[in-house]
């Protein structure tokens, strides 16, 4: 079986690593390796579920002349940030060239028009994932669909386009190939471009006017990732708890905010009311941030009663 991988990233001589493994652009170093292992007892040649020699030597090479290298390029920090920075250039000199892409896998062609670009690629690299190498003789084509992915949201993210699709964002040929069509890029903005926890905040607060709290509280995780020391992040989170009923979990990330910053305007309007509500004292016991890993079970004190007090019931 041949390895060769000509379509997405891949077309362009670049080794699309992202969608060997199948974790997003942004990954860090522990979902890369997170990722990798799952792959690895996967096509392993002690694995169960390997039982003919063909998928023996197939899994071996994919193994060997794919998986590994590609892990072993995006667990260095140094190759790593070098690689990304090349990928990010790939998606910025094909937009301002007004390249035509062609795609032909169907995760790509809905990232073209999705409204929320960065929730509609991360849900769809998760699902990908879940089944990426259960058939290994279809792992080729399944990286393919997975690079022209990364291909797509890496051209609207460079054409500023992630609030809305491109106004000849595709159009299909004969085949049923559809093409990403982007437009000139715009003057660059005056003002300094956002950084990824800026733009981050920028989603997150998107999705608390929308009532999107879940969305939310996926972004500013993310951001906290990158900047733990984020106050106006720990104040936006400890909102979305309070959207989501968890009234305790809001009340630490309002400490955590005032610790960093004593002057935030969010945190000194709603801490007191919390306090007020779960009858503690002000300047109590020293609290510490939490993991950030999604893991939180919901917060009961606060009750149905407690949620329409401070956001007066279903009121938008």
């Amino acid at each position: 079986m041949s390895l060769k991988i000509d379509h997405g990233l891949f077309k362009y001589d670049f080794i699309d690593h992202h969608a060997i493994l199948c974790v997003p652009i942004d990954a860090d170093v522990k979902t890369i390796r997170k990722r990798y292992l799952q792959i690895a007892r996967r096509l392993h040649p002690d694995s169960n579920v390997i039982t003919s020699a063909e998928e023996r030597q197939l899994a071996n090479e994919l193994l060997s002349k794919l998986v590994n290298p590609a892990y072993e390029h995006l667990s260095k920090e140094p190759s790593r940030t070098e690689y990304i920075i090349v990928v990010s250039q790939i998606g910025k000199r094909l937009v301002q060239e007004s390249t035509s892409v062609e795609l032909s896998g169907n995760f790509a062609k809905q990232l073209v028009n999705a409204p929320n670009i960065d929730y509609s690629y991360r849900t769809a690299i998760a699902q990908i994932a879940a089944t990426q190498y259960d058939s290994l003789k279809q792992s080729i084509q399944v990286i393919s669909q997975i690079s022209e992915l990364n291909l797509v949201y890496l051209m609207r993210s460079a054409s500023n386009a992630l609030s809305s699709p491109p106004s000849s964002a595709k159009s299909t040929n004969n085949s049923g190939t559809r093409k990403l069509k982007t437009a000139p890029p715009p003057p660059p903005p005056a003002e300094k471009e956002a950084s990824p926890v800026e733009q981050y905040i920028r989603r997150a607060e998107s999705l608390i006017h929308k009532n999107q709290f879940v969305q939310a509280k996926v972004e500013l995780q993310d951001a906290l990732r990158i900047e733990p020391k984020n106050s106006q992040c720990h104040s936006l989170m400890a909102l979305v708890y309070l959207k989501l009923n968890q009234v305790k979990m809001a009340k630490i990330h309002f400490d955590n905010a005032l610790k960093l910053d004593p002057t935030n305007e969010i945190a000194l309007s709603w801490k007191p009311k919390i306090e007020k509500a779960l009858g503690t004292q002000s300047g109590g016991s020293k609290v510490t941030s939490p993991p950030h890993d999604g893991t939180n079970q919901p917060d009961k004190s606060g009750g149905g009663g407690m949620f329409g007090g401070f956001f007066g019931g279903n009121k938008k």
